[in-house]
């Protein structure tokens, strides 16, 4: 009768060790929750990944300021969705918060490409914008004059921020031009940053976007930027593939922001 009584008592606690094994399974299989336009709706609340940098989201003084950032704030008025922003330079990692469901948008300058394309979705092209050449202009290098042929790259060391776009790009310019580049990915600094060491003499060159390579010549009018890397992109905010109510929700709120003129006011402010 005893070893009845303790049978019953070892398969009650194998059976509940199966329940709690299986449980534990499946937490930690879930795939993560479709967010689409109801879901966020239902919520409130649209999240939002992008940079700390000029193109994305910064502190000036007491003010929050960035181009995405104003993009943002004026998606949220028109929708009415309380609109919570992530910061991660890394890109990648920002995918990975895409594709977790911990994110609903990647809302940074992203190159649209076909292969992109095949497992994200993109909204209507934000902007046009291309990689350039950051270097010291010939009056204060020395009377050195600045790289305007892509040959004259072979065995020159770039600069460009970890994980940056520029990478898929040069990669391919070595090959065109058949011969190496020294690519050097900075994990501390952003393009900014690197130009700002580009015009101190600090390094000789980097490369990063046109759009913020001119602004900053503005306030460093030592640097060059004259010498194209790539071709004029589209680039655009990236959304999961199943995010296609929210996809159209987008474009609708950036066509109303471009036809009301606050999308030309925002693209001003820090492009112009």
């Amino acid at each position: 009768m005893k070893s009845r009584k303790m049978l019953s008592l070892y398969l009650f606690l194998l059976g509940i060790t199966v329940i709690t094994m299986c449980l534990l399974w499946s937490v930690n299989n879930r795939k993560p929750s479709v967010r689409d336009y109801h879901e966020i709706a239902q919520e409130g609340v649209l999240r939002l990944i992008t940079e700390y940098e000029q193109s994305g989201y910064y502190i000036s003084g007491d003010t929050v300021k960035g181009f995405q950032y104003e993009l943002a704030q004026a998606i949220a008025d028109l929708s009415g969705l309380e609109v919570q922003i992530q910061l991660e330079m890394n890109l990648p990692k920002s995918f990975q918060e895409l594709g977790s469901g911990n994110c609903d948008i990647i809302a940074r300058n992203i190159p649209i490409t076909s292969e992109m394309k095949e497992t994200f979705l993109f909204t209507d092209p934000i902007i046009l914008n291309k990689q350039v050449l950051v270097q010291r202009a010939a009056s204060i290098n020395d009377s050195i004059q600045p790289i305007r042929n892509h040959l004259e790259l072979a065995g020159k060391t770039l600069y460009i921020p970890k994980d940056s776009p520029a990478l898929l790009r040069l990669r391919n310019l070595e090959d065109e031009i058949g011969d190496s580049i020294h690519i050097i990915e900075d994990k501390l600094y952003s393009s900014e940053q690197l130009i700002i060491m580009v015009a101190k003499g600090d390094i000789d060159y980097a490369v990063c976007e046109q759009l913020i390579a001119a602004k900053a010549q503005e306030r460093y009018p030592e640097i060059d930027i004259a010498t194209d890397i790539s071709f004029t992109q589209l680039q655009s905010w990236v959304l999961r593939k199943e995010s296609v109510v929210l996809l159209d929700s987008l474009n609708y709120w950036f066509n109303q922001i471009r036809e009301n003129g606050l999308y030309d006011k925002i693209y001003n402010r820090y492009y112009k």
